[in-house]
């Protein structure tokens, strides 16, 4: 059955989509599932033990031909039992990787922080889409209440004679075309809707809009240039193209270990026991022993030089995927900056136009009083001013994200900052 639905802003969606949401879900178990590298690499430097034991069955025909033991048909059980003892002195394979498990942790850290920081666009996208939707649908509807009125009065201007039927067609036609875009409008609000919902893990009834008026930052610093090199200092997406590039030059000394000697300490204990023998002659017999054995790897068919060139190969893609990485944060910063330069501009410039389109319409419903104006002009003036309304949400909406696009590509983005812009929203 399906949850019901529930009304929220945004930093309760935020809530709700870090215990529903399943890309953030899986990004948790893959931070799990790598603390265990950590063990899994310490553990090849520590003691290897190995309990074994036997028991068999003989049936042994012999026939001895110098007269030392009696020729014939035995058979007889023995057992067998030890314990292996084999510890790591020398393995330079191994302690290279249990550093690489080491960055691995950390790496897998750094992942689930982007993991994060990912969920939060993720959710206020989706958040604003949905807010964004819905005042395009509002739009579209005063729209459709002028134009319907237009098509009204068309049609009995035509009847009177005062109107062509062109006239009428034309309204008719305005008419059908603010339909379709009213259907379309649903439709993407619809979409919207579904989208946030894939995150959040249930349906989302009313969500709380703008609080006006609205009081949007400039960035601070503001210097971009400053913005950027921070974003090469702390960005999350550089920080993981870094411990790979740190992964990809263990991989090239591990894999050039592979031509280095190994010494392990090596200590067994085992008991022997058999009824008889082919000689006839039963056994009671414990060894323990004690050693040191050396490896020296000679020739293994170039196998070991193939994989150093492989491994010297991928650490020059990591190096470049290092760099790509930059690159693209540096992208990232300007154009967030930019986005949030330019979208005060624009939400300054477009409250101002909702102004004056409030006193458009103010005008225009006096004019009608007076005579000057009809209920047509009114509607008309309604609808721009729902248009004007439209376009000064949607430019604080890419303002806002593109804030929070900002501290992400530097790599800051917190639950405190959709703290904050959770303070510029009101229950409807």
């Amino acid at each position: 059955a399906a949850a019901p639905a529930f009304a929220a802003d945004l930093l309760g969606v935020y809530r709700e989509a870090q215990l529903q949401d399943a890309v953030y879900a899986g990004a948790k178990a893959s931070y799990i599932a790598a603390q265990e590298r950590l063990p899994q690499g310490r553990a090849l430097l520590l003691p290897n033990i190995n309990f074994r034991a036997g028991a068999n069955y003989n049936d042994v025909d012999t026939q001895y031909k110098n007269g030392l033991f009696a020729s014939g048909q035995r058979d007889f059980y023995d057992y067998n039992y030890g314990v292996t003892v084999t510890q790591p002195l020398y393995r330079r394979q191994n302690n290279l990787t249990y550093e690489q498990s080491r960055i691995q942790v950390k790496q897998a850290g750094i992942q689930l922080s982007a993991a994060a920081q990912d969920l939060m666009t993720r959710v206020a996208q989706g958040y604003f889409d949905v807010l964004l939707a819905r005042a395009n649908l509002n739009t579209i509807a005063s729209q459709k209440t002028a134009v319907a009125e237009q098509l009204k009065q068309a049609k009995r201007n035509f009847i009177v004679g005062t109107a062509t039927i062109t006239d009428s067609r034309e309204a008719q036609a305005r008419y059908d075309l603010v339909v379709a875009q009213e259907l379309g409008a649903q439709n993407d609000l619809e979409v919207r809707m579904r989208a946030l919902e894939q995150i959040v893990g249930k349906p989302v009834g009313e969500l709380a809009g703008l609080s006006l008026p609205v009081t949007l930052n400039p960035p601070d610093p503001v210097d971009m240039g400053t913005w950027v090199e921070q974003a090469y200092q702390s960005s999350l997406q550089v920080a993981l193209a870094q411990q790979s590039l740190e992964l990809a030059a263990r991989e090239v000394d591990k894999t050039r270990a592979g031509h280095y000697p190994t010494l392990d300490a090596v200590g067994s204990l085992t008991q022997n026991y058999a009824n008889s023998s082919p000689q006839g002659i039963g056994s009671d017999a414990r060894a323990l022993v004690i050693g040191l054995q050396l490896n020296i790897p000679l020739y293994q068919g170039g196998a070991i030089n193939s994989r150093v060139r492989e491994a010297i190969a991928n650490q020059e893609k990591a190096r470049q995927d290092l760099e790509n990485a930059r690159r693209t944060v540096a992208l990232q910063t300007r154009q967030a900056y930019l986005g949030v330069t330019s979208g005060l501009g624009q939400v300054k410039a477009l409250e101002q136009a909702v102004a004056s389109t409030q006193l458009q319409l103010e005008s225009t419903k006096l004019g009608q009083e007076v005579g000057v104006r009809t209920a047509v002009d009114v509607l008309n003036a309604d609808q721009q001013l729902a248009a004007a309304r439209r376009d000064f949400a949607q430019s604080i909406y890419s303002t806002i994200l593109n804030q929070l696009k900002l501290k992400a590509a530097v790599g800051k983005l917190t639950e405190a900052d959709l703290a904050d812009v959770n303070t510029l929203l009101r229950d409807n």
